[in-house]
């Protein structure tokens, strides 16, 4: 048994009895009128939708292990521990809430423990004089063999940066208007209303008082049963509809200007993301890729490399996505048929590239080159023969031209 495996086992005893881990983390920041969570953060529609899509591209990511030769080994005990890390989350699973994790807190720490992988809340940290990084849980002292700490860097070395710090202020104003809106409406839009009077409400007047209260709860249901209300009100009475507090369009403008400003802290622009969208979703994957998850799946890599292997191993554990999963049907048949023609996929290859099945025969697994593509060092003999076959007699044209071929 390695020492990996020896500290992992050793440490899963341990985990147990404290609840190192869970199913998601348990950070929160406390705004002046809303407790922001990893949670209720996601209330917020363009938050989610960006961190979905963004979560969803890391989990369309296949890991790949790499040996010491360069070359990719297909079946390995630690590509199975990556596709299964637990007994509660998939490996997609795992790589959504790993992501939103990073993206939201700016700090995740896989830990392998008994042969599985766990994302570790209430991970405290410290630097010694030699700048060895040092992880405490529940108190516990855990080697840093079996625990990385993966950073969204930003100008710390030692901590990382994820949306609930850096977009805290606009984080706090569009949350709460938001919540402005969500309860003014929840209450039939704050239908308030005011009853004038032309005498002094007297305690001692009873007919008064019951025509008051009578009215008034006419109002009240005014909003709560869709009915057209008939208020009969005598000499002195008089109703007024009072105005919102909540200006719902200078909420709305606010939203409109500050919600896209969140997805900044995410990496991207959002106004560039929807206007791709809207024209070309290839583009729009393609730029989100380029902008955040590549650079992403490039420090999952080196921290995944390090926590599963020993450094002198050579081997090299990478994520790589098949950007062609983003490109429409049509486009993926043209592409299909160019490097098939070109000798760059076989026949198979391209049936697979376009969700068919393959014909698994001889002549479908060969590279092909079409036939008109001519070697550049041959292309004098080409002309020469061509020329020669045309004077010969240009009924037969170029008859006697080779059909030259790339083995």
């Amino acid at each position: 048994m390695g020492i990996r495996s020896t500290i992992s086992n050793a440490l899963l005893k341990a985990a147990e009895k404290r609840g190192w881990f869970d199913n998601g983390a348990s950070n929160s920041i406390r705004w002046s009128n809303r407790l922001v969570t990893d949670d209720n953060i996601l209330e917020s529609s363009d938050v989610y939708e960006l961190l979905s899509d963004i979560s969803n591209q890391a989990a369309l990511a296949e890991p790949v292990l790499i040996g010491p030769d360069g070359k990719e080994i297909k079946n390995h005990p630690k590509l199975k521990l990556l596709r299964r890390p637990n007994d509660y989350l998939t490996g997609s699973e795992f790589a959504k809430l790993q992501a939103n994790v990073y993206l939201l807190q700016g700090d995740v720490y896989p830990i392998y423990i008994g042969n599985q992988l766990h994302l570790a809340t209430n991970v405290y940290t410290e630097l010694d004089d030699r700048l060895t990084e040092h992880f405490k849980i529940g108190g516990i002292d855990v080697p840093g063999i079996a625990i990385q700490h993966i950073k969204n860097i930003g100008t710390s070395y030692d901590q990382g940066v994820g949306l609930l710090e850096l977009g805290k202020n606009t984080l706090d104003g569009v949350m709460n208007a938001e919540k402005i809106l969500n309860e003014k409406y929840k209450k039939g839009g704050l239908l308030a209303f005011l009853l004038k009077l032309d005498t002094v409400l007297s305690p001692s007047n009873k007919n008064q008082k019951a025509i008051v209260k009578k009215i008034t709860e006419q109002l009240d249901g005014v909003s709560t049963d869709g009915e057209t209300k008939m208020f009969p009100l005598g000499k002195g009475y008089e109703i007024e509809t009072l105005k919102s507090p909540v200006e719902d369009d200078k909420m709305l403008d606010y939203l409109n200007i500050y919600k896209p400003d969140l997805g900044k802290f995410l990496g991207i622009n959002v106004d560039t993301y929807q206007k791709l969208m809207s024209t070309d979703i290839e583009k729009a994957m393609m730029y989100l890729h380029n902008k955040v998850v590549k650079p992403y799946l490039k420090n999952l890599s080196e921290h995944y490399t390090e926590l599963l292997f020993d450094a002198d191993s050579n081997y090299r554990i990478e994520w790589r996505i098949n950007i062609l999963d983003f490109v429409p049907y049509s486009v993926k048949t043209t592409i299909a048929y160019n490097q098939v023609r070109t000798g760059l996929m076989t026949p198979d290859d391209g049936s697979l590239l376009l969700g068919q099945q393959p014909k698994n025969t001889d002549e479908s697994g060969q590279l092909l080159i079409s036939k008109d593509l001519i070697p550049l060092d041959m292309l004098r003999d080409f002309a020469e023969q061509s020329l020669k076959g045309g004077e010969e007699d240009e009924t037969k044209g170029n008859e006697d031209v080779p059909n030259h071929t790339i083995q």
